[in-house]
């Protein structure tokens, strides 16, 4: 059984990358700026192939400042509910000010993706944005192996991420974004999502081309 941290204004300890410039990585916007303005279209075709209808309990790990948080709410409805986590407080902060603003009822909180406090098979569709990158190798399984935990049987985990590119130019680029001196890429998830239990596993391309969608499938019984 897992429990809430007792002081969400801390962050809690992880050894994944943090995002502690919260409000200038949200006004910049720089996921739009450099992907020429297609990065909304991202989200909604990610948010389509998730399948999200209303009444679903969806949960969003690493949510940042909760935009894509907040649209999933809107796709759930008043009969469903949105989970956001994130091990930052500043990008917690500015997604509740966001949430707020909008009128959207969000659950918002600081909590890491490879210790959820949540029960077993609480939500129908788990999404996750430019998370996994953030996670050394052995995290991202131990993430997979929660998100798998949290998930009904049958759900849905839906996945947006850098995608590995052979081009000399995207190898000198993408590193530096992902804060490692090796690329990494969304297909290296494949085999893990396998591991974790996971089936059907789908690769897919983004409308922008260094990023990719992979959704994946909590078998339809319990492990």
């Amino acid at each position: 059984m897992h429990h809430r941290h007792a002081d969400q204004s801390i962050a809690p300890q992880t050894r994944g990358a943090t995002i502690h410039w919260a409000k200038l990585y949200d006004k910049l916007y720089l996921l739009q700026i450099l992907t020429l303005g297609r990065w909304g279209k991202t989200w909604v075709m990610m948010l389509d192939q998730a399948g999200l209808k209303t009444g679903d309990r969806v949960l969003d790990v690493g949510c940042g400042p909760g935009s894509l948080t907040i649209k999933a709410k809107a796709r759930v409805g008043q009969a469903g509910q949105a989970v956001g986590i994130d091990a930052s407080p500043e990008m917690i902060a500015v997604a509740k000010e966001k949430a707020q603003r909008a009128g959207a009822e969000v659950d918002f909180r600081i909590e890491v993706v490879e210790k959820m406090p949540f029960t077993d098979q609480s939500f129908d569709v788990v999404i996750s944005s430019l998370m996994m990158h953030h996670l050394p190798d052995d995290l991202k399984r131990q993430a997979l192996d929660e998100i798998y935990r949290v998930l009904k049987p049958d759900g849905c985990l839906m996945i947006t991420d850098f995608k590995r590119s052979e081009t000399s130019a995207k190898k000198t680029v993408l590193p530096f974004l992902h804060h490692r001196s090796m690329p990494v890429g969304i297909q290296d998830l494949v085999p893990l999502l396998a591991e974790s239990g996971f089936e059907q596993v789908t690769l897919s391309d983004t409308p922008v081309k260094m990023f990719g969608y992979l959704r994946a499938y909590a078998r339809t019984l319990p492990r």
